[in-house]
């Protein structure tokens, strides 16, 4: 056996060396991302309380907003590279001018009306929108107070949808009322509103916690499998870091799989992004298996409706600047896909 000399084993101890030494040549890709503190981001919170994204490479710098509109403001101020947010905000952010692009899907079918007090007698009595509504405000010498998210969020618009269109009244005949998701909760938990167009988990938190409280309008009443939250990323941080961008939606399919299939294993993760944690698990898995079916990641199933909510806030004129050209990328996910097939191969 040949003896190495000194100048040759350190070289091969070097290598050696390097060979199990993490590569820092390969330095992680961070991405500073908006999200707000509901169930539709739960995604999100998975993939982050896991450290999914770590493990990838990926380092999330998390911002909390309380809505949509709030995050449209932050990257139209050039702010953020990613965000979880409504479709309707994405819309309007396009709209602005802001470079962004939705790539992938969180949920569909996410709002729903929760009442309290004396209208939930009036749904129940007249089990129809309009009449309950109308009637409520004869008899009470008021109009219903109904929260929502701020105008131009999904929440709102699918809440004006319901209003228009499924009960064919002017939105004038109520007093609705935009504000952050914290706020809604607060609003309906000290009855200072009689009802809420809103979603999840404050849906569940509300029906769970204020007695008589109850959905008087399901999704299906407001605005058929309309889109929800969506990721959305700035085209420059696309173009700069798309092997990481790509590989954040694989573990966004994965994240959205687990919800689909395991609830039980993702209410931990989501429960520390919910209510800074205080909310008690079961209430989060109770709001993740509400959700049920409704997540999803593909991006080209909600194109449809996408168009169809930008065509009603045009008629309606929620928003006046909203673009759904140039809106999608579904080479991210499309890629996505891909990558997970042949790992499986």
């Amino acid at each position: 056996m040949k003896l190495l000399n000194s100048r040759t084993f350190a070289a091969v101890l070097v290598a050696g060396l390097l060979a199990f030494t993490p590569n820092k040549s390969r330095a992680e890709v961070t991405l500073e991302m908006a999200y707000m503190p509901i169930i539709p981001c739960s995604q999100l919170f998975v993939i982050e309380g896991m450290g999914w994204a770590k493990k990838a490479g990926i380092n999330l710098k998390l911002t909390r907003f309380s809505n949509g509109p709030a995050i449209v403001q932050a990257i139209a101020s050039g702010k953020m590279d990613a965000m979880c947010f409504g479709i309707g905000p994405a819309m309007v952010a396009r709209g602005k001018g802001v470079n962004l692009k939705v790539v992938a899907s969180n949920i569909v079918a996410q709002v729903s009306v929760v009442a309290q007090g004396d209208l939930v007698k009036y749904f129940d009595k007249y089990n129809d929108g309009a009449k309950a509504l109308r009637a409520f405000a004869k008899d009470k010498g008021r109009k219903a107070k109904i929260a929502s998210f701020p105008k131009g969020s999904v929440p709102d618009t699918v809440t004006r949808h319901w209003l228009l269109r499924t009960n064919k009244m002017k939105v004038s005949e109520v007093e609705l009322i935009g504000m952050g998701a914290a706020r809604v909760q607060q609003a309906l938990l000290t009855r200072s509103v009689d009802a809420a167009g809103i979603l999840e988990p404050i849906l569940t938190i509300v029906t769970s916690k204020l007695k008589g409280a109850k959905i008087v309008a399901g999704t299906k009443d407001m605005m058929p499998g309309h889109p929800g939250a969506t990721m959305a990323v700035r085209e420059p941080i696309i173009k700069k870091h798309r092997a990481a961008i790509v590989k954040y939606i694989e573990l966004h399919i994965k994240a959205t799989n687990l919800l689909l299939k395991n609830p039980e294993a993702a209410a931990p993760y989501v429960k520390e992004f919910i209510a800074k944690g205080l909310l008690e698990e079961s209430v989060v898995l109770k709001a993740l298996k509400s959700s049920g079916a409704n997540f999803m990641a593909d991006p080209h199933k909600i194109q449809n409706q996408t168009l169809y909510m930008h065509d009603f806030q045009k008629a309606e004129k929620i928003n006046k600047k909203v673009s759904v050209k140039g809106l999608f990328d579904m080479s991210v996910y499309d890629e996505a896909v891909k990558n997970m097939k042949m790992m499986k191969k």
